[in-house]
C-alpha cells in the first residue's frame, strides 16, 4: 500500500512502473522528489517507466533529505562562536533490528552512493545484463554494491555486485595491471561504478575501469571565518597509562597561562576544541581493564574529565561525540551522551552524537571516532596503523565513513545510512587508533588527532605504536595545520 501511495502521481499522469523501477524508486531516500523528476524529465513516447527511463543526470536531490536528522543552528550565547549541529543520530534513532530495516538501510545507501556515480558513469541496470551477448566495441557500464570478492585460479580477482534489479560478476583481469590495482582497494559493500566489455557468452563483464563516489575535485580555500581550531580524542582519563603530566601541560596552553609566549599568541586565537570520542578509559571495555584503571566507576571518570574541561576559558567552544570507550550504545551510529553525564559539564559545552557533522561559525567539521579504521586496516593492503590518514582517505573517496557491514564495528541498521558523506566537509576528523595523521585532499582537511594514553598492554600484543600529546590545529581562515607538541 506504501508503494501504491508514493507511485499514484506517476499513475495519475497515465505512467505505469516496472517491479525494477518502482523498487528503486520507493527505495530512494526521497522518492517524492525523484518522482517529480521523472514526470518532469520522462520521454513523451514511454508507456512503461522502466530503470533506464530515470534519468539521474542533473538530479539533485533536496538538501534536507540529504541530511538524516537535521537540528536547528543551536545558539551560542556564552561566546561569539556560533555552532550548528547540521547530522546527527541522536533523538533520531528508529532501530529496532527487524529485517527490512536491514533492506532500507542498504537500499539508502546504494540510492545516495550511486547518485553521486551517475554523472561519470552512464550505467545500466543488472537484469537488463541477463542473456546479452558481446557486441564488439560495446562497453557496458553498471552501478552495484561489492557482496562478494574472491580470487579465480588464475590470479584474476572476481566480484559480484548487486543492484535494486539482481546481480552480475565482473572480472578485473590480472593482465590489466592498473584496473586490478584498483580493485584491491574494494571492500564488501563497496557501492562504485564499473565498465567494461561482457564476454563471448554474457555471463561476466571485464572491467576497463572503476569508479568511486569520491569527492570533486577542489583545492583548499579560503573560508570567510577567522580564528583557530584544535583537535583531541582519546583522552582516556582513568586508565593508568594517561598521561597526566601532559594533559596538564596541555590545559595550561588552553587557559592561556603558558610561559611559552608562542603557544599563548595561538591559544589567545583559539575558538574551537573539537574532541572526537574516547573522553574517558570507560569500565569493561575489554577483558582485564579493571587492573588498568586508576579511577575504577565510569561516573567518576566523566567527574574527573568534566573538571578538566570545565576549566577552559567560556570564550572557547567545545564540541564532544562520544568513541567506542565511552558511556552510550556501541553499536554505531552512537548518540551522545546520557543526561546523567551532560549535566557534569558545563551547559556552555556542547555534545554531538558519532558520527555527526558541525558547521563551525562557516568551516563544515565532519567528527567521527573512526573505529572503521579497523576494518580498512585489515582489509587493504597499505592501510596501517601507523599512517591513519590513508584509511580517511579511503572514507572519502568512498564516501562513506564505515562501509563493510558485519565486520569490525558494529553497526545498527537504521533506516538512513548516517555514514554517507552526503555533504563534503572542509574538515574529517577522526580518532581511535592513537596515532597523528593528517592530510589534504580536493579540498577536505583530513585529521587523526592521536591519543593522551600511553601505550596499554593490548597495544603492546598487537605492536600499534601511540603518539600521544601531539595536538593538531587548524587555522580556520585558510584551512592550513600546525601540529603541536606536549
Amino acid at each position: 500500500m506504501q508503494e501504491m501511495s508514493l507511485l499514484s502521481d506517476l499513475l495519475e499522469a497515465g505512467y505505469q512502473v516496472s517491479p525494477q523501477a518502482a523498487e528503486l524508486i520507493t527505495s530512494h531516500n526521497n522518492p517524492r522528489a525523484l518522482i517529480n523528476h521523472i514526470l518532469a524529465s520522462v520521454d513523451d513516447s514511454v508507456f512503461v517507466i522502466d530503470v533506464e527511463d530515470i534519468d539521474f543526470t542533473g538530479f539533485e536531490e533536496v538538501k534536507e533529505a540529504e541530511i538524516p536528522c537535521k537540528q536547528e543552528p543551536v545558539p551560542n550565547t556564552t561566546s561569539a562562536n556560533p555552532i550548528s549541529v547540521l547530522c546527527d543520530i541522536t533523538d533520531c534513532s528508529t532501530c529496532v533490528g527487524e529485517y527490512m530495516e536491514f533492506v532500507q538501510y542498504f537500499r539508502n545507501r546504494y540510492s545516495r552512493l550511486s547518485e553521486m556515480i551517475r554523472g561519470r558513469v552512464n550505467s545500466r541496470p543488472m537484469e537488463s545484463l541477463k542473456g546479452k551477448r558481446r557486441v564488439p566495441g560495446d562497453e557496458i557500464s553498471i552501478i552495484g554494491m561489492v557482496s562478494e570478492i574472491k580470487n579465480t585460479s588464475n590470479g584474476h580477482r572476481l566480484v559480484r555486485f548487486e543492484d535494486p534489479t539482481g546481480s552480475f560478476q565482473v572480472l578485473f583481469s590480472m593482465n590489466d595491471k592498473d584496473i586490478y590495482e584498483q580493485s584491491n582497494k574494494l571492500v564488501l559493500d563497496d557501492v562504485v561504478g564499473v565498465s567494461g566489455n561482457l564476454t563471448n557468452d554474457g555471463k561476466l563483464l571485464i572491467a576497463k575501469k572503476l569508479v568511486f563516489p569520491d569527492l570533486p575535485n577542489m583545492g583548499l580555500s579560503k573560508t570567510g571565518s577567522q580564528g583557530k581550531a584544535l583537535f583531541i580524542s582519546d583522552v582516556h582519563i582513568g586508565s593508568n597509562t594517561f598521561l597526566q603530566e601532559q594533559w596538564d601541560d596541555f590545559m595550561t596552553f588552553v587557559k592561556r597561562e603558558s610561559e611559552n609566549p608562542e603557544l599563548n599568541k595561538i591559544a589567545q586565537q583559539l575558538r574551537y576544541i573539537v574532541v572526537a570520542g574516547d573522553i574517558v578509559d570507560g569500565v569493561g571495555i575489554y577483558p582485564g581493564q579493571e587492573e588498568e584503571l586508576t579511577i575504577p566507576d565510569i561516573y567518576d571518570q566523566y567527574e574527573e574529565i568534566a573538571h578538566y574541561f570545565n576549566q577552559i576559558p567560556s570564550d572557547i567552544t567545545v564540541v564532544i561525540g562520544p568513541g567506542n570507550h565511552d558511556a552510550v550504545r556501541q553499536a554505531e551510529p552512537q548518540p551522545t551522551f546520557p543526561e546523567r553525564i551532560r549535566k557534569m559539564f558545563d551547559p556552555r559545552i556542547k555534545f554531538v552524537g558519532n558520527p555527526a557533522m558541525v558547521d563551525l561559525d562557516g568551516v563544515l567539521v565532519l567528527m567521527y571516532h573512526g573505529r572503521s579504521i579497523d576494518d580498512f586496516v585489515a582489509s587493504i593492503q597499505g592501510i596501517s596503523y601507523s599512517e591513519p590518514e590513508k584509511a580517511m582517505l579511503e572514507m572519502v573517496k568512498r564516501r562513506h565513513l564505515s562501509p563493510t557491514y558485519g565486520s569490525r564495528v558494529s553497526i545498527a541498521p537504521e533506516k538512513t545510512d548516517h555514514f554517507v558523506i552526503d555533504h563534503i566537509p572542509d574538515i574529517l576528523h577522526c580518532g581511535h587508533v592513537h596515532t597523528v595523521g593528517v592530510q589534504q585532499y580536493r579540498g577536505t582537511l583530513l585529521i587523526n588527532s592521536g591519543t593522551w594514553q600511553d601505550q596499554t598492554e593490548f597495544q603492546k600484543r598487537v605492536n600499534v605504536v601511540p603518539e600521544p600529546a601531539r595536538v593538531p590545529v587548524v587555522d580556520l581562515a585558510t584551512l592550513q595545520p600546525t601540529m603541536l607538541q606536549f
